[in-house]
């Protein structure tokens, strides 16, 4: 078991999650229930994810929900594009967003096969 909040991909996703929720704000009302709370419920499993990874008591477990963080991390991305598609976000806050949660997949891909090497040994 480790830290989770020592992982700096967890910490990248929960500050994203809370940049999700504030850009979130402005999208219509009527997405509150579906759109709003689909990119919400996405970005939130990231460290939610990460977080509960980190509590398994072996090394291909945390692999396991660390790929259950990226497959929420995919979804994600596509309701960003969504969003944007819809003019919810501007282009301007979807490159931003878009960059950071490419990053965090990139991050979540290298800690996954570190953590499956790490379990080999």
């Amino acid at each position: 078991m480790q830290n989770y909040k020592e992982l700096r991909v967890w910490e990248k996703a929960h500050f994203f999650t809370l940049k999700i929720y504030e850009e979130s704000k402005l999208f219509p009302k009527e997405e509150i229930y579906s759109l709003t709370n689909q990119l919400r419920r996405a970005a939130s499993a990231i460290p939610a994810n990460i977080a509960e990874g980190c509590g398994k008591n072996s090394q291909q477990e945390f692999a396991h929900f660390l790929n259950i963080a990226l497959g929420s991390a995919n979804e994600t991305e596509y309701l960003l594009l969504l969003s944007k598609d819809l003019r919810y976000l501007n282009e301007e806050k979807f490159v931003k967003l878009n960059e950071n949660i490419n990053e965090i997949k990139a991050m979540l891909i290298s800690l996954i096969g570190k953590v499956r090497n790490d379990s080999k040994t």
